[in-house]
């Protein structure tokens, strides 16, 4: 899965800092990946996939993507996941599987108390790549340069990767116009 032996994940966290678990379901292959904000600025700090061989029953690699994810949420403590909001597929059998594999990683969340934040598909390719309809290639280009990060990174990490910066965005942005706003106007909004 990827997860970095002896570090301390959770520690140095403050209220300026987020921690964000981004996750791309399937049920072959689960990504996930951990980017945190600090100080403005968009650390990477792990990535991944929970896979599973196709000749394994959906009920097996459901559990194998649950314990994985449980894994990851206990090793990084998370403040919130993000996650892509379900899409209709042409194929139901697909989008049933699909659908399988996001309840497991928001019942991963949930066990925990995790706040859940979900983005379509056209959100998160423009909040990392500037264009809602951009390609998985952009994508994965795109996360290597804003995360400074060398070498092909996996497809589903990718994908996980840009929810968690699509949050972190956005909470960014949201929290710079709250922050501009005068005290009556933010009393306002409320």
């Amino acid at each position: 899965m990827g997860i970095r032996p002896g570090c301390n994940p959770g520690a140095g966290l403050s209220k300026e800092n987020q921690r964000i678990l981004g996750i791309d379901p399937g049920t072959v292959a689960t990504g996930w990946g951990i980017v945190e904000m600090s100080g403005g600025t968009l650390v990477h700090l792990a990535h991944g996939t929970i896979g599973s061989s196709a000749s394994h029953d959906q009920g097996s690699r459901l559990v194998r993507i649950h314990h994985g994810l449980q894994d990851v949420i206990a090793h990084y403590e998370p403040q919130g996941i993000s996650l892509e909001k379900v899409f209709f597929a042409r194929n139901p059998q697909s989008a049933l599987k699909l659908g399988q594999a996001r309840g497991v990683a928001l019942l991963a969340a949930a066990e925990k108390r995790i706040a859940i934040h979900e983005y379509s598909s056209a959100e998160i390719k423009l909040a990392v790549v500037g264009y809602g309809q951009a390609t998985k290639e952009q994508v994965q280009k795109m996360i290597a340069s804003l995360l400074h990060l060398s070498g092909k990174i996996p497809a589903d990490a990718a994908d996980a990767l840009a929810a968690a910066i699509c949050y972190l965005h956005q909470s960014d942005f949201h929290a710079r116009v709250m922050g501009a706003l005068p005290a009556a106007g933010r009393e306002l909004r409320r």
